[in-house]
């Protein structure tokens, strides 16, 4: 299919170019896709990762590699190995935070189930030393190669070893404990990183943190969902943040100052008289910063002038004194916008 190919494509390119530029790969080693895009949210199609990217073109390149090999040498990758195990497969979590942990970089603790390599045979799945031979499929290299017929006439390929599955050895006694798999059930405290700025949806990667590998293949890797939970006091719009403030007539009308919470404590402002309803006042900087590290949002504060529902007699009659009064008689002038222009006052 031309159109999955031409996907496939573009993804190892934008791949390649993150392993290009030392500093998003370290963004990405740390963040995941989120670290350097995070305009895609999740990523790669499918919640792929650099390796599933990559591995796509084993049969392209043979001996399960690709061109883009050496950026992944010693560097926690899947690097080139003449022998290739089974990777273990990703463990996917959500992790759930408040506007105040999205405002700072968090580290989280979470307890996390997942196979693990076998302890009782050091996840070889044998039940001891002499149990291992040589497989005799492969000789011992892991590896088989294939004849395959294309258009451009046959082509000789290498393929894993379906005998021994790329270990290039042969269990003769399988494990007690794990049944030859190599693997048990354990568990793991893991220290998330969380950049600042994540938004809903995001994913992050932790890698080798997923399930154990088979075979000496490489563990799978941890992928972490964020979802950020809704706030009593702010609603968020990309880095910039909203809060509703309500205040009564005589304050707008008189003018005062007032306390109001951001994300990093409370602070005052002032309120002028003849504050107008829907009128939106700035705390530069006080929103929420780039997931890349590129600048900080504002805190728009959005006035509403509360009205009471229920009056007493006093109350009643002295505001049907002031009703008649010349300077409470609406007189709206051109410095006074409507809803919409406010709203645009308000994202930009």
């Amino acid at each position: 299919d031309n159109k999955e190919a031409e996907t496939k494509f573009k993804e190892a390119a934008e791949a390649y170019e993150i392993l290009s530029d030392d500093d998003k790969k370290a963004r990405y080693d740390r963040y995941g896709h989120a670290g350097v895009d995070p305009n895609q949210g999740g990523g790669f199609r499918g919640g792929m990762t650099m390796d599933d990217i990559f591995s796509q073109f084993g049969d392209v390149f043979g001996d399960g590699g690709s061109p883009f090999d050496s950026f992944f040498g010693g560097g926690g990758g899947r690097g080139r190995s003449t022998r290739s195990g089974q990777k273990g497969s990703n463990i996917r979590i959500k992790v759930k935070l408040s506007l105040e942990d999205v405002a700072n970089e968090v580290t989280k603790n979470i307890k996390v189930k997942k196979s693990v390599s076998c302890k009782s045979c050091e996840g070889s799945g044998a039940k001891d030393k002499s149990s291992v031979s040589t497989c005799g499929t492969c000789g011992g290299s892991g590896y088989v190669r294939q004849i395959k017929s294309t258009f451009l006439g046959q082509m000789q390929t290498t393929a894993v070893c379906p005998n021994c599955s790329g270990s290039g050895q042969q269990i003769t006694a399988k494990c007690g404990t794990c049944k030859g798999d190599g693997t048990e059930m354990g568990s793991e405290t893991i220290s998330i990183p969380i950049p600042a700025g994540v938004e809903d949806g995001m994913q992050l990667s932790m890698r080798g943190k997923g399930n154990a590998g088979k075979n000496g293949g490489p563990n799978g890797d941890l992928l972490i969902n964020i979802e950020v939970l809704e706030s009593d006091n702010f609603s968020r719009d990309g880095q910039n943040i909203i809060h509703d403030l309500y205040i009564n007539f005589a304050d707008a009308a008189l003018g005062t100052s007032i306390e109001v919470p951001t994300l990093s404590g409370k602070v005052k402002i002032k309120i002028p008289e003849g504050t107008q309803p829907g009128k939106i006042f700035r705390l530069r900087g006080k929103g929420l910063p780039s997931v890349q590290g590129y600048g900080t949002g504002d805190q728009l504060i959005h006035v509403n002038i509360w009205t009471p529902k229920q009056l007493n007699k006093d109350e009643k009659e002295l505001l049907e004194k002031m009703r008649e009064m010349p300077n409470f008689v609406p007189n709206p002038g051109k410095e006074e916008k409507g809803f919409f222009e406010r709203m645009k006052d308000m994202f930009h």
